[in-house]
């Protein structure tokens, strides 16, 4: 499939992607991201896809799958946060260890983000702390979206892989 077909597999579909993306989430700006990131990963595996094949089924599957790993990231993002409520409940965080705990924590994650190259760690900042789009993300840095995203992606990546290795004393005790 060449580059003018992906333009036109783009305008016809989009649409349709997004509205099944917004009734699977029940938030326009997550179908929104999902969307992009469906498109994104089609326009990476567009020449490998028959000039005879479903275009629009194959849409669906990547829309789906790239919802089902949305879905799983939430998941273990509502799972961090609670085990981080407990945790907080149970040191009453605002005494003096809960706040031990924060500054260790918030100390390790600057240091991380620190030793990102720099444009992942400006469209990090600008995404995570700042919650800009990835338009206004690529105008900042002057690129274009897809690379403000991908810039994005690589810095969660290379933040996740670093803090796998941390662990924190979360206030119990240790045996």
């Amino acid at each position: 499939m060449d580059a003018e077909r992906f333009d036109t597999l783009v305008a016809t579909h989009h649409r349709e992607i997004y509205r099944y993306l917004a009734r699977t989430t029940f938030r326009t700006s997550e179908a929104d991201d999902l969307a992009q990131e469906t498109f994104l990963r089609a326009y990476r595996a567009h020449r490998t896809l028959p000039p005879d094949a479903n275009a629009r089924a194959w849409l669906f599957a990547i829309a789906t799958n790239v919802a089902k790993n949305h879905f799983r990231a939430e998941s273990r993002r509502r799972r961090a946060h609670a085990a981080v409520r407990e945790t907080r409940n149970e040191t009453d965080g605002a005494g003096p260890e809960g706040e031990t705990l924060f500054n260790e924590a918030r100390a390790l994650l600057d240091t991380v983000v620190a030793g990102l190259p720099l444009k992942q760690r400006l469209a990090f900042t600008l995404r995570k702390v700042h919650d800009l789009d990835y338009d206004a993300i690529a105008r900042s840095l002057d690129c274009s979206p897809d690379s403000a995203r991908a810039h994005v992606f690589q810095a969660l990546r290379k933040i996740r892989r670093s803090l796998n290795g941390s662990e924190f004393s979360l206030g119990r005790d240790e045996r």
